[in-house]
């Protein structure tokens, strides 16, 4: 059976190092993730190993929570600290209220342009091996929605703020959104993500913590408890044939479940429902 390991990433890792790392510690080649960190972030990642590796596109609406540190008076190229400085002047940080004031602007749907620095795919191709190679490229906008956000404080260079977002927002983005309602330039310092969804960081361990076997292990039916879970509806053989399904129930899509293992997700097509994906 599958598992899921909230894991905290720490800063200097990549997300790959991360799944790598991971492959040893519990000897198996099947290892995701539900989303990359840069190296230079810390916090919460969501490990699917072995069969939990399928459910990812299943997974509810992916809301992610960041604290992010941005420092004024210097523009990189790739938006954040780790990229080469490309402007810098002294700036007078604003004081709270009007910060405040800015980052509530963003609250609700927008459409963001994700940096030339990030891993989207154009044509098969990530978008920042288009910036390495000097191309310039279109990038489709995204919609993206800001359900919280919230500054939490401010330094003599530097503010901080909490963001509840959708998966896929770019808080480099957002920062550089921010500071453009101030009138003023800076770059993400550091960032960490501290929720997916219900998960939180406070409940994952080190990697360190991991390899010595202290760790909490989540079920795929606890990650896919926003389904209807459909119990022993027909022998478990069947469900894991992909055998459709004639239930009379108000749900577009259920997940059939065997005791305590997660056997298929289904969709309903013309008052049938069909398995899309079996999770064994």
């Amino acid at each position: 059976m599958g598992k899921i390991i909230l894991v905290d990433k720490p800063k200097g890792m990549t997300s790959f190092d991360v799944c790598f790392k991971m492959r040893k510690i519990f000897g198996t080649k099947k290892i995701g993730h539900t989303g990359t960190l840069d190296p230079n972030a810390t916090g919460l990642m969501m490990v699917l190993i072995d069969s939990a590796a399928k459910i990812d596109q299943f997974m509810s609406s992916k809301r992610k929570e960041y604290v992010a540190e941005v420092k004024i008076g210097i523009r990189t190229d790739t938006e954040d600290i780790d990229g080469n400085i490309i402007e810098e002047k002294k700036e007078t940080l604003p004081d709270i209220e009007t910060i405040r004031d800015a980052a509530s602007t963003f609250l609700g749907h927008s459409i963001q342009y994700p940096p030339m620095t990030s891993a989207i795919k154009i044509n098969g191709k990530k978008l920042y091996e288009y910036q390495r190679e000097g191309k310039i490229v279109e990038v489709p906008p995204r919609d993206i929605e800001v359900y919280e956000i919230e500054v939490l404080g401010i330094g003599e260079d530097s503010f901080t703020f909490r963001a509840l977002v959708s998966g896929g927002t770019y808080i480099r983005t957002l920062a550089q959104d921010i500071l453009k309602k101030l009138g003023i330039i800076g770059t993400l310092n550091e960032l960490r993500r501290t929720a997916i969804d219900d998960f939180r960081i406070d409940e994952a361990s080190s990697l360190e913590e991991i390899s010595q076997g202290e760790y909490r292990e989540l079920s795929t039916l606890e990650v896919l408890s926003h389904y209807y879970h459909v119990h022993e509806c027909q022998r478990p053989q069947d469900i894991i044939n992909g055998k459709p399904l004639k239930e009379d129930l108000p749900y577009e899509d259920i997940l059939c479940t065997d005791g305590n293992r997660a056997l298929a997700l289904y969709h309903k097509e013309n008052g049938v429902y069909r398995c899309v994906r079996g999770l064994l």
